[in-house]
């Protein structure tokens, strides 16, 4: 054990020296690259996430959190082993995309409506790419084609379903304390009483709860943003030191006995870094289109170091082990990469550039360049920017009012 102790001492340490001597031999890199993470954390993914994150944390506090767990339970329960509160997350973990899943599962397993167990579970499968990101920054903003963003979809949302029912295997000797509950009549009024029970409960006046929920909305959202600029600056750092060329060898040969393009491997490994750039890079190939679709399908279900470092922060911040978040993340890549290439067949998509972006408002343009033509990406980047520094400010008052109400 001490043997293992000291190696993982020394890997750990090396790894901090690497990086601190190639922020040293490569700066400009490393500065455009934070610059580049730290866009993208300003423009889009704060004031995106923001608000599901106030929301969720409001409606955990006015107890409709507990309503629809109790309405749901005869549902979660069997098919995924997990509280009936797991729909909730899985709702908002689809509509709001990555981390919100996690952060949520957190904090119902603070609120103890989770075992341990139950909040490992529902972590692994309740973690989704945004929406708006699948159909909107890559089928059309990369790929220019919108039909490819129904198969993104059904293909990311049927494989995170299936991990969730793999799931079920993990720790399945343990039992589960909460009685099995069927559809009765009387649910719909047992969870309006718990919803109550759960108000009362909570004694925060609702100033103080929607404090709170910005406070800790905000500070995880600080979290957030530092990951996406380190791993976008490791990201670029490999490339620039020839490490991910290497690393991109492996996977050629590997899809090469896949029967598929080589030249996926170049895009799949900055994918396994950031979504972005791996799909980006993967829509820019002269490949078949159907492998196109299968790689980007994987990267989306594995989710990127980045996003992965995000959850595993989330979880560790409550003392929940992140293994089976991670080999939740491989499954889920795998299964969207096959149910991908199962649907490209079944809905018979061509390989057409048409100009789709008039049916669907280019998104994916917020995360490239801004021209003077894009008014609507521009109008998007300015919005996202005044409320990122606007709750920013509100942030910084309220942790200086309250560090004065303590000190006076």
């Amino acid at each position: 054990m001490l043997k293992s102790s000291k190696l993982k001492t020394i890997i750990l340490a090396s790894f901090a020296l690497f990086l601190a001597t190639s922020l040293v031999i490569y700066p400009k890199t490393s500065v455009d690259a934070a610059l580049s993470g730290l866009k993208m954390w300003w423009n889009i993914v704060f004031p995106s996430l923001l608000p599901f994150f106030i929301v969720s944390e409001l409606l955990i506090g006015f107890g409709i959190v507990t309503f629809i767990g109790v309405l749901l339970e005869p549902v979660m329960r069997p098919i995924f082993k997990v509280p009936g509160v797991g729909a909730f997350v899985f709702a908002m973990g689809l509509c709001s995309g990555f981390p919100a899943g996690a952060k949520i599962t957190a904090r119902l397993y603070e609120q103890q409506k989770i075992s341990k167990t139950e909040a490992e579970r529902l972590a692994s499968f309740t973690n989704f790419s945004n929406p708006l990101f699948m159909f909107g920054v890559i089928a059309v903003g990369f790929f220019q084609n919108a039909s490819l963003g129904i198969v993104f979809a059904l293909a990311h949302y049927i494989g995170n379903i299936s991990v969730g029912l793999i799931m079920r295997l993990y720790k399945r000797n343990e039992q589960s304390e909460a009685p099995s509950v069927k559809f009765s009549p009387s649910i719909l009024v047992h969870a309006l009483a718990s919803m109550h029970r759960e108000r009362i409960k909570n004694k925060r006046p609702i100033g103080k709860m929607l404090g709170d929920a910005v406070q800790n909305s905000v500070s995880t959202l600080l979290m957030v943003g530092g990951f996406i600029i380190l791993f976008s600056v490791l990201n670029q750092l490999l490339m620039e030191l020839g490490i991910s060329q290497w690393i991109a060898i492996f996977f050629q040969h590997l899809l090469t006995l896949l029967s598929m393009a080589p030249e996926l491997g170049s895009a799949l490994v900055p994918g396994l870094f950031e979504i972005t750039v791996g799909a980006k890079s993967t829509s820019e190939l002269h490949v078949p289109l159907i492998e196109a679709v299968i790689i980007v399908s994987f990267i989306l279900g594995f989710g990127g170091f980045s996003i992965q470092a995000q959850v595993a922060s989330i979880l560790a911040e409550v003392k929940l082990n992140a293994k089976p978040f991670f080999v939740g993340r491989l499954f889920h890549g795998l299964i969207s990469a096959f149910t991908a290439g199962v649907l490209f067949r079944w809905f018979a998509i061509t390989d057409s550039t048409e100009e789709t972006h008039k049916a669907i408002p280019v998104i994916g343009s917020i995360w490239q360049d801004i021209s003077e033509k894009n008014l609507w990406g521009w109008s998007a980047i300015q919005w996202g920017s005044f409320i990122t520094l606007s709750t920013l400010i509100i942030y910084i008052l309220c942790i200086a009012v309250r560090q004065y109400k303590q000190s006076a």
